[in-house]
């Protein structure tokens, strides 16, 4: 088993152009979702996918790996199925860059998921709602989990979607770290775009609608990410206010 994370970036995002490279604290935000992906010590390789040249040099700057990739990608999983063509791996788990405050523990509980769920094929950190006002803010995915933990329905806007839900229980954040079985990957990008897939922009839509399984890896805490403009102000109160984030901050302030 040979796992590897890659990180998706461009910096065409609908919501929030050019966020990738965002300063944060003085670094990138690129930089502080890869710093954090070389902190778990389950990883093979950490890769940074992108079309623009801006980014790989901004990457490269500090050291990182870069895969160039297509400009005409719609989304970052197939940016990542293209990526790991060159890589020599079993499984890869996708990162997005816009998770600044992402927990290398939470990526080692994905990871530890992978080794212990061998017959699956995709995985995704879920956080828990605490405010049941962002079931229907559109800038991040939510999800239905079933009793044995795999996700069955993805949606932005519940009130979209009240009759398939019925009630709250359950109902957890998508967070920014999925993972694939490298075949598996492989087969479902060459499937067609899926309906909730295009209208609601949800890429792992095409998974569930495929009727294939997309297991939850529950974690404690949501980090905030940084999906529209504003955001970023939640991530700085975060980063020096929390005592296990700030203290992740001058980790990767370091040499890696």
């Amino acid at each position: 088993m040979r796992i590897v994370g890659v990180i998706p970036a461009h910096l065409a995002s609908v919501r929030f152009p050019n966020k990738i490279l965002l300063d944060i604290l003085g670094i990138p935000m690129i930089e502080h979702v890869r710093r954090r992906a070389l902190l778990c010590n389950l990883f093979d390789e950490v890769y940074v996918t992108t079309c623009d040249r801006k980014i790989s040099e901004v990457v490269k700057k500090y050291g990182g790996r870069i895969i160039k990739s297509s400009n005409k990608h719609s989304n970052g999983t197939s940016r990542v199925a293209q990526a790991i063509e060159k890589i020599s791996c079993s499984h890869v788990v996708i990162l997005q860059g816009d998770e600044p405050l992402i927990d290398p523990e939470n990526i080692e509980t994905l990871i530890n998921s992978i080794k212990k769920n061998k017959n699956f094929s995709s995985w995704n950190l879920t956080g828990p709602i605490k405010n049941r006002k962002e079931l229907n803010k559109e800038s991040f995915v939510k999800c239905k989990v079933a009793r044995n933990n795999n996700i069955k329905l993805l949606f932005r806007k519940k009130k979209l979607f009240k009759n398939q839900l019925q009630s709250e229980d359950n109902i957890r954040k998508i967070l920014g770290v999925i993972a694939f079985k490298k075949s598996f990957l492989k087969k479902i990008v060459r499937m067609p775009v899926t309906l909730n897939e295009k209208k609601y922009l949800i890429e792992q839509s095409r998974i569930v609608e495929n009727n294939f399984k997309l297991k939850s890896v529950p974690i404690k805490v949501s980090l905030p990410s940084i999906n529209e403009p504003g955001d970023e102000k939640i991530v700085l109160k975060v980063l020096k206010n929390n005592k296990k984030q700030n203290k992740l901050y001058k980790k990767t302030l370091k040499n890696i």
